[in-house]
């Protein structure tokens, strides 16, 4: 068991598809450092989490280039009310996990489900945000007797957009194929090149639609995403950046959903987060206006608020 300074309780975010990016410590001002656990969830596998509160267990998942971190500002409310859990998934900060093959969300979500049972939490409310909330999808499709309730902050189903129904299946099917076009196969040529400064940069170009994105960031904010790309190596060279998921898979989640989405959010995710709000059985989606991508970061207590009310409607707390 081991201590995280808020020093290393920074995030590295990525906001347009899946995080902005910009060095920031979350921990609150003059409070206790969070005391990180470690959890062995078989397979060789450790995962880092944070645990505060009592009660109904919510679970935080983070996105891409990110880490458990990512939530240090929501975990102190929540735990007013639930027991409130962020973990770093299995190649982020601090896990220290072996790269193994064939990574990829869906593994993310078995790792979730034996985390879970590990820590003996029953059914559980997720919250995941970009890749984090993918995880929480795929987690619900393979896993559903894990949890009792879903919050989705525009997690890139990708594959969606390749199925949708008749009236944008033409726009969503342009969609799929530009994105593997201008940015996952050029992003797997350069992580198989072992250049990861140039997986990112063609990544960043295209969530931002700016050439020139990767170069505009400063330098110490270059270095810390490099730093946090550890999870993008095993997955671009021998993994699935975005493993297939079917519209019959999300039909038959019965958990109810909550879609968080942002009205400034690049326009593939919007599409998908229709999409979700169509095949879901059991769904509420909001709007934030003023926000994209980063909505936990940009509007804070606006999605906490929404949560609890969301949570509250289904008699969970």
């Amino acid at each position: 068991m081991s201590r995280l300074s808020p020093a290393n309780l920074r995030v590295v975010i990525v906001a347009a598809a899946f995080a902005m990016v910009a060095g920031r410590s979350l921990a609150q001002k003059n409070a206790p450092e969070p005391q990180i656990h470690a959890a062995n969830i078989g397979h060789g596998v450790t995962l880092h989490y944070v645990d505060e509160g009592s009660g109904v267990p919510v679970v935080f998942v983070h996105g891409s280039l990110s880490d458990g971190g990512y939530w240090a500002e929501q975990i102190g409310p929540f735990a007013e009310h639930y027991r409130a859990i962020a973990y770093s998934r299995r190649y982020n900060y601090p896990n220290t996990n072996p790269g193994r093959p064939g990574y990829s969300a869906v593994v993310d979500s078995d790792d979730l489900a034996a985390l879970i049972r590990t820590l003996h939490l029953g059914k559980v409310v997720v919250i995941g945000h970009s890749y984090g909330a993918l995880t929480a999808l795929f987690l619900a499709a393979r896993h559903p007797e894990l949890v009792r309730a879903l919050v989705l902050a525009e997690p890139p189903a990708v594959p969606l957009l390749a199925d949708l129904h008749s009236e944008e299946h033409e726009r969503g099917k342009a969609m799929f194929d530009d994105i593997q076009q201008r940015m996952v196969r050029p992003m797997q040529q350069a992580y198989q090149k072992s250049d990861r400064e140039e997986g990112i940069r063609i990544f960043m170009a295209y969530v931002f639609n700016d050439p020139l994105a990767w170069d505009k960031m400063s330098q110490s904010s270059r270095d810390r995403t490099l730093q946090d790309a550890h999870e993008w190596d095993v997955m671009m060279t021998t993994g699935t950046l975005f493993p297939a998921i079917t519209p019959q898979a999300v039909q038959r989640i019965s958990a109810p959903v909550l879609i968080l989405m942002g009205a400034k959010s690049p326009p593939f995710l919007g599409v998908i987060g229709r999409d979700l709000a169509r095949l879901l059985p059991k769904n509420k989606t909001i709007l934030f206006p003023d926000a994209g991508h980063q909505m936990w970061l940009q509007d804070p207590d606006e999605c906490r608020d929404d949560v609890e009310k969301f949570l509250t409607d289904f008699a969970i707390r």
